[in-house]
């Protein structure tokens, strides 16, 4: 019986001998996250979440797709706190936070939506 491969087997390889020859592309390290993420490999992406958080402090977006992964790993309090991170670094699509799956887990406590009421212009 052969092993079905995984859907994003060689896309993740790939990026990953990137990588490896630049350990510090930002580009590459995000690319993989996500990758991982939509692999079912949530540790990884993790790991790459953090990683980009840590080369990229200021990054709204870096900040976001670690609250995702954290979400993932029902690991809501620090998730919404990575979240409030990406909000005060400029991130604003409440839209999206509203149809996240990855940010299922979050969606029915009150600060996930006092987070999204903020960012919601006032009508």
């Amino acid at each position: 019986m052969s092993k079905k491969p995984h859907p994003h087997e060689f896309e993740i390889g790939f990026f990953e001998s990137v990588l490896r020859r630049n350990p510090r592309d930002t580009g590459v390290i995000e690319i993989l996250g996500g990758l991982y993420t939509k692999d079912g490999r949530i540790d990884d992406g993790l790991k790459m979440d953090r990683r980009l958080v840590r080369l990229l402090p200021d990054n709204a977006t870096a900040h976001y797709n670690l609250a995702c992964s954290l979400a993932l790993k029902k690991r809501k309090a620090d998730a919404l706190r990575c979240l409030t991170r990406a909000i005060e670094l400029g991130y604003k699509d409440s839209d999206w936070m509203m149809q996240d799956p990855d940010l299922e887990p979050l969606k029915k406590l009150a600060t996930f939506k006092q987070l999204v009421a903020k960012l919601k212009p006032a009508s």
